[in-house]
């Protein structure tokens, strides 16, 4: 596996391999690489000849008083397990690559509308910190297929949203979110979790597995469905942030004529803030 931290070495290779006719993938990531993340490298394998990964702990995706000094660096772990799944090129470009002037007066990208609620709401300016650095990570690889999980689908969706806008020649592909043995979605800040947080933040799947259920029996008052997962994660001990019933496509709140939805979840326990969602189809004969 090579590393590269500059831009200039990062197109050089890139521009070998697509001299040679072979495709590439680019799975973004902030680091500190768990299973799931290898499971995206995993799927990319599959989509492209070539697999970039890049990590990046992006200053602009963090809002006032998140995690940003503390989250964890692990390179050189995350180097050895990307290199047990052939990857064939690490990319980790500094903040001084990244953003060459102070990166509060670099040119941003807003994706309006779908930046703006649930997740954009709790965190204002985070998917403008997203959609900025997956924008430039995309133009410095100039990938054919990005990789992104759907843990974070609202994220996914913002990132469509930008290269349909944009018209990137670049395919999104989105991967099913991984799960422990106990259904908690895998996330680098399940490590925040002590061990009665750890034992409670099942509640978050488990709220949106029994919203699924009702929405599949025929309930469609979706806000009274919404509230009924507040007051469940309530229960489990979560601080709740946000529960909606959204379609899938574009995130609007659910009505009883939409068939393809969405259940978005959020909320804290201790200093980790978790989230999840689980997708449902309803109302479509057999």
């Amino acid at each position: 596996m090579q590393t590269v931290e500059s831009l200039l070495d990062l197109r050089n290779a890139v521009h070998t391999w697509k001299q040679a006719g072979e495709s590439v993938a680019l799975v973004p990531t902030l680091g500190n690489l768990h299973e799931a993340h290898l499971q995206l490298v995993d799927f990319a394998r599959t989509r492209a000849d070539r697999v970039v990964v890049s990590i990046f702990v992006n200053p602009l995706q963090f809002g006032l008083g998140e995690d940003f000094n503390s989250y964890p660096r692990t390179e050189t772990e995350d180097a050895r397990l990307l290199a047990t799944r052939e990857t064939d090129l690490l990319y980790l470009p500094g903040v001084a690559v990244m953003y060459p002037r102070d990166a509060q007066s670099m040119t941003r990208v807003v994706v309006p509308g779908l930046s703006d609620r649930y997740c954009g709401e709790s965190r204002p300016g985070h998917f403008e910190g997203v959609a900025t650095v997956v924008c430039k990570l995309l133009n410095q690889v100039q990938p054919d297929i990005g990789v992104f999980g759907k843990k974070d689908y609202q994220q996914l969706l913002v990132i469509e949203r930008l290269v349909a806008d944009l018209d990137m020649p670049v395919k999104i592909a989105g991967v099913e979110t991984v799960r422990e043995h106990d259904g908690l979605a895998m996330s680098s800040r399940n490590r925040y979790l002590d061990d009665q947080q750890r034992s409670q933040a099942t509640g978050l799947s488990k709220m949106l597995g029994t919203l699924a259920q009702s929405c599949k029996k025929g309930h469609q008052d979706y806000r009274a469905l919404e509230s009924e997962g507040i007051k469940i994660l309530e229960q489990a001990g979560f601080r709740p942030d946000y529960v909606v019933i959204c379609r899938k496509n574009d995130l609007e709140p659910a009505t009883g004529n939409d068939h393809d939805l969405v259940i978005l979840g959020a909320g804290y326990l201790g200093k980790a803030r978790l989230i999840d969602n689980i997708s449902v189809t309803v109302g479509i004969p057999a």
